[in-house]
């Protein structure tokens, strides 16, 4: 199904049956790369856009079991927004119309946790990381430091997504598509153990 045939609703829903899949043992992504691969030779039309984090154990086309061609994916340690991403999501929604963009963060996130630790410890790191985690703090002003360091990291992870979030929203683009309703963001939170995304309110 072309980008242009879904609406961000029906996007957020397959993405929500892949990832059941994908958690069941049942996903279906190997069978699916012969089928269109040379369909897709001429132009990707994917039906959502997904601002993850580099970890290993985060692939979105694995656990949304989505097909070749159906996501267009941009990962950052930490799933941060920096001018770069900004400009691939500006191309994503302009050229690529994807009615849906998702900002996925993960349980136990190591560039959050480091983020914590410069925050809370003042530890620093070497120069291009700690630039990295400098584009995290402003998000994690909210984070309770009295809370245990599991569920403070929690806090941490979620409340970057929505510091992510927050950026992405101060886009003119994203103001016009939303406010035109051609557009959904929508964040969420990867559990490392059970695989299932928890999708934010």
């Amino acid at each position: 199904m072309a980008a242009g045939t879904i609406t961000a609703e029906e996007a957020q829903q397959r993405l929500l049956d892949g990832n059941v899949r994908f958690v069941r043992g049942e996903a279906r992504f190997p069978a699916l790369l012969r089928d269109i691969r040379a369909a897709l030779a001429d132009a990707q039309r994917p039906y959502a856009t997904i601002v993850g984090c580099s970890d290993s154990r985060v692939p979105p086309e694995l656990v949304f079991d989505a097909g070749l061609g159906d996501l267009f994916v941009v990962r950052l340690a930490g799933n941060v927004v920096s001018p770069e991403v900004l400009g691939t999501l500006q191309y994503a929604g302009t050229h690529l119309a994807t009615p849906l963009f998702v900002v996925l963060g993960h349980e136990g996130c190591g560039a959050v946790r480091a983020a914590l630790e410069a925050q809370l410890l003042g530890a620093r790191e070497r120069s291009r990381i700690q630039v990295l985690l400098d584009s995290i703090l402003p998000g994690l002003a909210s984070v309770d430091p009295g809370l245990e360091p599991v569920a403070r990291l929690e806090a941490a992870v979620e409340a970057n997504v929505r510091w992510s979030l927050s950026q992405l929203r101060e886009t003119p683009e994203v103001r016009m598509r939303e406010h035109e309703g051609v557009m959904k963001l929508v964040g969420g939170v990867y559990e490392l153990e059970t695989g299932r995304v928890r999708f934010l309110a």
